[in-house]
């Protein structure tokens, strides 16, 4: 009776080690990729691309892109949204400055940038696996699923920019602000000119 009770420790089967390892590596690469912005935006962008030529050449699986389009709205205001709304919670913790004498505090997003490019890495990947099985392919009037997901995004987008105007937040980083002139750093006056 080794087995039960014994001082030996329980051996674990191939099949979950295989899976925990190779789900680390993945983890561990993705998290490589954290610093390179430009790159993983990249690498976005040929997958949406190889993901439309597929969509096109195929002439079909509209129903398919109208999902994703849906799923990347809702993305897009999960990234530009502020993590508490001022509108409707009264929080003790950081809030959106709404006055002019009001402290700054940084805007925090509802989704962060890489959970953002992340969720829509996966999205256009999963739909370029749908496109190869045609239970996926319902067969739909395509221009008036676009004509309502256009509306839908126009709406959705004057409602946003609408509550960014109210609560005087802007959810991207344009760059360094600077105030003021820059201050002169050559040798010229530290000579006593």
């Amino acid at each position: 009776m080794e087995g039960i009770g014994g001082d030996r420790a329980p051996v674990a089967s191939p099949l979950p080690q295989w899976g925990h390892d190779t789900w680390r590596m993945y983890q561990y690469y993705l998290d490589k990729t954290t610093p390179h912005t430009t790159y993983r935006w990249m690498g976005t962008l040929v997958i949406a691309a190889i993901y439309c030529l597929r969509v096109y050449s195929v002439q079909g699986f509209y129903i398919v892109s109208y999902g994703l389009g849906i799923y990347l709205l809702n993305l897009l205001i999960g990234f530009l949204s502020p993590l508490v709304d001022p509108e409707l919670e009264i929080s003790d913790g950081p809030l959106l400055p709404t006055k002019g004498s009001d402290e700054f505090k940084p805007f925090i997003r509802r989704l962060p940038e890489f959970k953002f490019w992340y969720s829509m890495t996966k999205a256009f990947y999963i739909a370029f696996v749908m496109t190869f099985f045609s239970l996926f392919d319902v067969p739909v009037f395509w221009p008036i699923l676009l004509c309502y997901w256009i509306v839908l995004f126009v709406l959705t987008m004057r409602r946003q920019i609408a509550h960014m105007i109210k609560y005087k937040y802007i959810p991207l980083n344009i760059g360094k602000q600077y105030t003021g002139k820059k201050a002169s750093t050559s040798g010229s006056s530290l000579c006593g000119d």
